[in-house]
């Protein structure tokens, strides 16, 4: 089967493309850079912008299958350039699959979706969809996730959508090098009590699922339906931090701070950067103190039981693997 992977280049994409090579399909990629590895082993690799329609329609032409990974993740930014990369991005390939003649669309989400501000404690998919967050990236998510699920039987398109929880492993680009970048200039700080547990998910678990989801949905199961996924076995957040730390070497964890100052801290530091147009993101901001502070994990079972899935790589491995780096 030839298919397409909206940011194959990327952390969660490039293992997703491993994945589909290894089973002998024809893999194309789309992204915004050139992706020599990609290149070296096979792939064929479209330059492009999600959020332009032509480029996303020369991307889909020929696929049976898409996974659309590619998204802007983060905490901070103008709303329009999440709208674009995610609303956006995602309407073109929907329309683009559909113009095609796409049998199978996997779509990357994210249990961001469900956002309340509340703590989440083996939450399952009955949890509504947010209404009320305090950032762009889960508001558009939200957006694209209902739109693709939406899209499922419309000219003969099957979709699901995959929620996985804090991808991390070796490799990752952004959570782990951001955790020891703090903590080397000794700004990373629990917040709360240091108690809440959340759900993670290794790269190479999540990129499984997501080969598993296209077999649902080749099956005829899982259409038109989201999933959480994640490693199966919620981790106590703060010592999971702290623990890996400690294996790689880097300065220890600072004097917590409490999670009704750190929200309040965001607030006020949103407003000041919202105020004075300051480039980057605010050291903390309100939906980061809630993520870091509340239990946050969510039953798998509907996966396992729809997709077959169960984790590949166990949390010892994976921390392992990025000791062993």
């Amino acid at each position: 089967m030839k298919i397409l992977v909206t940011g194959g280049g990327g952390f969660l994409g490039g293992h997703i493309v491993e994945g589909l090579l290894a089973r002998g399909h024809e893999v194309r990629s789309l992204g915004r850079s050139p992706q020599p590895e990609n290149a070296v082993r096979g792939v064929e690799v479209v330059q492009g912008d999600l959020g332009k329609r032509e480029d996303v329609m020369k991307a889909v032409e020929g696929c049976e299958g898409v996974f659309h990974v590619a998204a802007k993740a983060g905490v901070w930014g103008p709303f329009q350039e999440y709208f674009d990369a995610n609303v956006k991005g995602t309407r073109n390939v929907l329309a683009a699959c559909q113009e095609h003649g796409v049998r199978y669309l996997v779509h990357t989400s994210t249990p961001s979706v469900v956002f309340n501000g509340e703590a989440i404690r083996g939450g399952d998919e009955s949890l509504p969809l947010g209404e009320d967050f305090p950032c762009t990236y889960p508001a558009t998510k939200a957006l694209a996730e209902a739109e693709a699920l939406a899209a499922d039987s419309r000219d003969g398109l099957a979709v699901c959508a995959l929620r996985p929880h804090l991808i991390w492993g070796k490799g990752d680009p952004h959570i782990v090098p951001r955790l020891v970048q703090r903590a080397r200039q000794g700004r990373l700080r629990p917040i709360g009590d240091g108690t809440n547990r959340v759900d993670i998910t290794h790269v190479k678990n999540a990129a499984h699922a997501h080969l598993l989801a296209l077999d649902a949905l080749q099956n005829g199961k899982a259409r038109g339906k989201a999933y959480f996924i994640s490693d199966g076995e919620p981790v106590v957040l703060w010592d999971w931090i702290g623990d890996l730390l400690q294996r790689l070497g880097e300065p220890p964890l600072k004097k917590p701070v409490s999670a009704k100052t750190a929200y309040r801290a965001g607030a006020i530091l949103e407003k000041i950067w919202s105020t004075l147009k300051l480039k980057g993101e605010p050291p903390m901001t309100r939906f980061v103190a809630v993520e870091m502070s509340k239990d946050h994990w969510f039953d798998i079972s509907a996966a396992r039981r729809d997709l077959g899935y169960t984790s590949v790589v166990s949390n010892e491995t994976g921390i392992q693997e990025l000791v062993d780096r």
